[in-house]
């Protein structure tokens, strides 16, 4: 039961106690209880719910921009990587037959001594150009001994022979590389095959 405050500013005779409690009744009958909200309007209490929902959502949306920039900023890594990969694997192919020469100069062996000179040119400047190229990513393809596969062989020549096990790459007529786990040339080879009785 609520208690309400005497009045101050309202005069009750002394003998007047019944007087007294109806002014009391009437000060409780002014103070109905609270107005009910028009239809329109919403309480606090559903004010913060909402809020707080809203909240969620926008933290929600936050992490997934973070992790949608986050994915967005390494595809764009990655990919600028590949790039670069991809323009020095076009240098690189262009360079190869330059290689290739140098590997058929040492390889056709005159041994005069104004030769050997030249040769050992020759040695030092494959050793310096091989090394840069081994520092980009580049790789030879081993192929003589090896089973034939044709992801990363070229067979030129099948070479019947009972030597080696049919389908093994028993000759190399120009080296293979690869370029960062990729296949840049395949090997050119002879593979073994089983000789015709």
């Amino acid at each position: 039961m609520a208690s309400h405050k005497l009045r101050k500013d309202v005069d009750f005779p002394e003998n007047g106690f019944a007087a007294a409690a109806d002014a009391a009744g009437d000060a409780a009958a002014n103070q109905s209880a609270p107005e009910s909200l028009p239809a329109g309007e919403v309480s606090v209490a559903e004010q913060i719910q909402k809020l707080a929902a809203e909240k969620q959502d926008l933290q929600n949306m936050l992490v997934r921009r973070q992790a949608d920039f986050e994915n967005y900023r390494k595809r764009v890594e990655r990919e600028r990587q590949q790039e670069r990969h991809r323009g020095a694997e076009v240098l690189i192919e262009q360079v190869l037959p330059v290689l290739d020469a140098f590997d058929r100069a040492l390889a056709s062996g005159q041994d005069s001594s104004a030769s050997a000179e030249y040769r050992k040119g020759f040695e030092l400047i494959r050793t310096q150009l091989w090394n840069a190229l081994a520092k980009q990513g580049l790789q030879p393809i081993e192929a003589v001994g090896k089973p034939f596969d044709p992801h990363l062989h070229h067979a030129i020549e099948n070479v019947p022979t009972a030597e080696q096990p049919e389908g093994t790459v028993v000759g190399e007529m120009q080296k293979g590389y690869m370029f960062h786990d990729r296949v840049l040339r395949p090997a050119m080879v002879r593979v073994a095959s089983a000789p015709s009785n």
